[in-house]
């Protein structure tokens, strides 16, 4: 009897202690709902090569705003009425590498540049994707560089009226112009440089973010992980925030579940100014909408203005 329960106790030894030897090999799981989000990316930042700083300055900056051809007086007169500046002459171009036809002005304003784009033809795919035009010192350093951060080429470089473009996307979604000028502009410092306002899930979020700084050489100035969530329509809950400067300018990276209330995630741009009460007030003088009051976050207030044409771009306190 002993005997039978002495080999009894020896076998469910040695399964345990085979069970326990299988456990200590399997590495450890992280939560599901981390702060961080699940691990994003497993290639280290060495395997990332380094290229030179290709930016140029926030001054050359552009974000792209697409509207209807007989809405472009109307858009471009009530934005400088806004934010005060000029605007290039109108002029009709082809834009794209693929025969299309748009009306085109450049407006220059304190608190940022715009390329405004009013095609006659259909657009053809993947222009009106791009949020933002940066400039680069030469278009195929700035995608070698591009490539080597783990960006995508949805355009490959090709000439434009005055220079050459490209058109890269970065994981996480977000597609933006590279732009390189024949004759190189020199254009004054902006009063106010405006951010790039970026939405990504927390799945994408460190990978955007480390491939980024790699490729603008910029550096997290803050990332908050309990920001606010007022800023972006959602009072009384929390986000991560992540705030950017380079010599492209400066970025604004909020981490969400994509669950937005209109119109966030619509803007591409905020936009700092000296008097939000008195900017919003030429803004509705000059035809644009109030989407969103005035609302109180941490480092200030912000609202959401819809311009004539359909442009939807986020303002707040300061510089």
């Amino acid at each position: 009897m002993f005997k039978s329960r002495n080999t009894l106790f020896n076998r469910y030894r040695s399964i345990a202690l085979v069970c326990a030897a299988l456990l200590g090999t399997l590495a450890p799981v992280a939560p599901v709902f981390a702060d961080n989000g699940p691990q994003e990316d497993a290639t280290p930042p060495a395997a990332l090569v380094k290229h030179r700083d290709v930016s140029v300055g926030a001054q050359y900056d552009t974000t792209h705003v697409y509207v209807a051809s007989a809405d472009l007086d109307a858009f471009v007169t009530s934005f400088l009425a806004t934010f005060g500046g000029k605007a290039s002459p109108r002029a009709v171009f082809t834009v794209t590498p693929t025969p299309s036809k748009t009306a085109s002005q450049y407006v220059q304003t304190p608190v940022g540049m715009l390329s405004v784009f009013g095609f006659e033809t259909p657009i053809p795919y993947p222009f009106g994707n791009e949020r933002t035009g940066y400039l680069v010192t030469d278009i195929d350093d700035g995608v070698k560089a591009a490539r080597a951060a783990g960006a995508d080429v949805l355009v490959d470089p090709f000439p434009d009226p005055i220079g050459k473009d490209a058109i890269i996307q970065w994981p996480g979604g977000l597609t933006m112009q590279l732009y390189w000028h024949t004759k190189a502009p020199n254009y004054a410092p902006l009063q106010s440089v405006p951010d790039n306002r970026v939405y990504v899930s927390r799945y994408e979020a460190n990978n955007f973010v480390r491939r980024w700084l790699h490729f603008s050489h910029g550096k997290v100035v803050s990332d908050n992980r309990h920001a606010d969530a007022g800023v972006i329509g959602r009072p009384g809950q929390t986000i991560r925030e992540i705030r950017i400067e380079s010599g492209f300018g400066r970025m604004v990276v909020f981490v969400t579940d994509g669950m937005l209330p209109f119109p966030f995630g619509r803007e591409t741009t905020g936009y700092g100014v000296d008097d939000l009460g008195a900017t919003l007030e030429r803004a509705q003088t000059a035809g644009a909408k109030l989407l969103v009051p005035a609302y109180q976050g941490a480092t200030g207030k912000t609202a959401m203005l819809e311009f004539p044409g359909g442009y939807i771009a986020e303002v707040h306190d300061g510089k």
